[in-house]
Parts: C-alpha cells; sequence; structure tokens
C-alpha cells in the first residue's frame, strides 16, 4: 500500500483538530488532488507557456447569471416557382383525355358506325345538350355534322375524328382574340401605369383562387405583381388572398378591418402598383349577387374609383363550368354591370360539362381567355381551342 505524501498526512491532521471528521479529511484530499490535476494540464504541451506574471484570480462568483444567446434571425420564406404557362394545357390535356366517359369518345364511336339512323343522331344531340353546348350551337353541329357524314360517306375513326374536330373547333370560335391584356403603359406625363385585373364573379366559383392561381401565372411569364383584397366582405378573402401572394412573393394590398369600402382597397393596390412600378394589379371583387342594384353599385364604384389612378385593361368573370344554366344568368348580370372582357371557367376537370365553353361565349359575346383543370396551384392555363377539342377527343 502507498504511504500518503506527508502534506497529505499533516492537512489531515489540522482538519481533525479542527474538528472536521473523516468527512473532512476526504474532502481536503479531493481538493488537492484537484489542484494538482489543474497544475499537471497547465504545463503540458510544447506549444503553451506559462505567463511569467499571472494575475490573481478574479473570476466571477459561481451565481453569476449566465449571458444570453442573441435570437437567431428569422428565415426568409422559400418562394415558389410557378410551373410555366408554357405547355400547360398540353401537360392538363392528359388530364381531359383520361377523365371518365370523355365527350369526344362517345361521339366519335357513335360517328363511327356502318350506318346512322334517326336514334344515332339523337343519341349525339343528347349528349351535346348534356355537355352543355345548348341548343343553337348543338343544331348547328348536328347539321354540319350530317351534310358532311352524308356527303363524303367518312366511316373510319381517323376520318370521322378529323371531321368532328374541325366542327368543334368552329364552334369555339377560334378567331376571338384570347390575349391577357397586362402591359403596363405611360401616361402622357410620364407616369407610370399598370395593367389593372378586375376579377368578377358570384362567391364560389373559385373567384378568389383564381386571382392567386393568375398571380401565380403572370409571375411565371417574369411578370411583377401586385394583389388586391376588395372583397372586404368575406372575412378569409383577405387572409386567402395573401397567403396565395407570400407563395410567391407577391404583396398583397388589404384592409385591416373586415367591411371596409372595396373602392378605397382597389385605389390603394393601384396607387401601389403605381408608385412600385408594377405590371399588373390583380384585383379581387366582393361577389354577393343578393341584389343587382347593388352589385351596380359596388362594382362600378370600384372602376370609377381606381379609374382615377388606372383605367381596368381587363374585367374577368369567373365561372363555375358545373353549374350550367345558373352560370350563365350570373355571367349575363356581370357582363351587364361590369364590362367584362373575358372568361375564366374553373373546375373544368371533366368533360361533361366542356360544352359551357361554347354557350358562354354565344351568350355574352366575350372570350373564354383561362380554364381551370384541377385543384393544383399551377392548374389555370390560357385557353386554346385546337388543344382543348383535342383533350376532349383524346
Amino acid at each position: 500500500m502507498n504511504e500518503l505524501p506527508w502534506i497529505e498526512i499533516i492537512s489531515a491532521v489540522v482538519v481533525l483538530a479542527g474538528g472536521g471528521g473523516l468527512a473532512g479529511v476526504l474532502v481536503a484530499r479531493r481538493r488537492r488532488r484537484t489542484e494538482d490535476q489543474g497544475d499537471a494540464s497547465s504545463t503540458a504541451g510544447t506549444t503553451t507557456a506559462p505567463s511569467a506574471t499571472a494575475e490573481p484570480d478574479t473570476a466571477e462568483p459561481a451565481t453569476a447569471e449566465p449571458a444570453t444567446a442573441e435570437p437567431a434571425a428569422p428565415a426568409a420564406p422559400v418562394l415558389e416557382r410557378p410551373a410555366p404557362t408554357a405547355g400547360r394545357l398540353v401537360r392538363l390535356r392528359d388530364r381531359l383525355a383520361r377523365s371518365g366517359s370523355p365527350l369526344g369518345a362517345r361521339l366519335l364511336s357513335v360517328l363511327s358506325r356502318d350506318s346512322l339512323t334517326e336514334d344515332d343522331w339523337d343519341e349525339i344531340e343528347e349528349e351535346l345538350l348534356l355537355a352543355d353546348v345548348g341548343a343553337g350551337p348543338t343544331t348547328e353541329l348536328l347539321d354540319a355534322l350530317r351534310t358532311k357524314v352524308r356527303v363524303l360517306g367518312v366511316r373510319e375513326p381517323a376520318a370521322v375524328r378529323d371531321l368532328l374536330r374541325a366542327e368543334l373547333v368552329t364552334l369555339l370560335q377560334p378567331e376571338l382574340d384570347r390575349t391577357l391584356h397586362t402591359d403596363p403603359r405611360t401616361a402622357e406625363d410620364g407616369t407610370h401605369l399598370p395593367a389593372v385585373t378586375l376579377v368578377v364573379g358570384v362567391n364560389g366559383t373559385g373567384k378568389t383562387t383564381t386571382v392567386g392561381k393568375l398571380a401565380r401565372v403572370l409571375v411565371a411569364d417574369g411578370r411583377s405583381v401586385v394583389l388586391g383584397a376588395a372583397d372586404t366582405f368575406r372575412a378569409a378573402a383577405a387572409d386567402q388572398l395573401t397567403t396565395w401572394g407570400n407563395r410567391v412573393g407577391v404583396e398583397t394590398v388589404r384592409s385591416d378591418r373586415e367591411g371596409a369600402d372595396p373602392a378605397s382597397v382597389a385605389f390603394e393596390a393601384v396607387a401601389r402598383g403605381r408608385d412600385e412600378k408594377t405590371d399588373v394589379v390583380l384585383v379581387d371583387t366582393a361577389g354577393r349577387l343578393q341584389n343587382k342594384a347593388g352589385l351596380m353599385d359596388e362594382l362600378g364604384k370600384i372602376v370609377r374609383v381606381s379609374s382615377k389612378v388606372a383605367a381596368p385593361s381587363e374585367v374577368l368573370l369567373v365561372l363555375d363550368a358545373t353549374t350550367g344554366q345558373n352560370g350563365l344568368s350570373q355571367a349575363r348580370v356581370f357582363a351587364e354591370v361590369a364590362g367584362v372582357t373575358g372568361i375564366v371557367l374553373t373546375k373544368l376537370d371533366g368533360t361533361a360539362k366542356g360544352g359551357i365553353v361554347v354557350q358562354v361565349q354565344r351568350e355574352l359575346g366575350v372570350p373564354v381567355k383561362l380554364i381551370g383543370l384541377g385543384e393544383g396551384p399551377d392548374d389555370l392555363a390560357p385557353f386554346d381551342v385546337e388543344e382543348f377539342v383535342d383533350g376532349i377527343l383524346g
């Protein structure tokens, strides 16, 4: 057994004599060993030399409060990159072709029969009417098909498809201007004026969602955008629109209280677009239809007030493609009071109601410019007649 060093023995005697007891001896011994280890550590190695003028111990007492770390700066939000608009309808056309029981497939199956009876033509008529093509356009299409099938005697599937495709394209009026006017302009005094687009429609048609998706379309095309949340009568509308804008780095102008004057919000949004030299200002308007007079006053005021900065270059009416005749009734009211320049058809994710495109253009005399073919954020596409028909025919 190793003998205790003399210094430890002497320390133990002192502790015992002072009444510290065995516990005090052990504590003193442990403290001595700790000091020895600390001395050994401080002299180890060849790169660290002891200081010639050691300062006295000035450490803070154990009761000092620990330093608090600075709060980390919040991370910048990660912005989404919307899918480019080029080729969107081609991609979405596949969804049309895969939808259950497509209109085009049913028409082609009838027209390809060896001989067409009156019952066959009645079946074709029924399919077109169920697809919301409308009575007038259906009659025109049937007359053209009857004549060409009889004169040309076509029965081969490929020839029948080409014939039906040509007639559907004609019915959809490809000559209409479907350009979305989003180019800013310059006033006579050199002031930058943004392109202003008012989006109107009944609540429930997907109006606010469409504004958010349209902002993504414009951002994907390299446009700068400001959103105006002028649907101030629906509590969730401004929050919803702000969320859409934040995802792609687009500012939303909104009121700080529910029920504020929609026209003042629209004015502020357009003024912000002018001052910040933004390309496009999208204004989401209220969609109440309790009475026609109230709607006319409200939309009229928005147009008048915002025009003090820049007049609207587009008034887009959002329609739910599944509402059929009800949608057309709504469209007539809005077209009368708001000067609609284009239609956005939402919820056209199947071909069962695809004929509404034909009917709404005939009724309002304005083109369908955008269509929504799904629930995804980038499922809004510029409308192209030929690609749409190809999607219907599969």
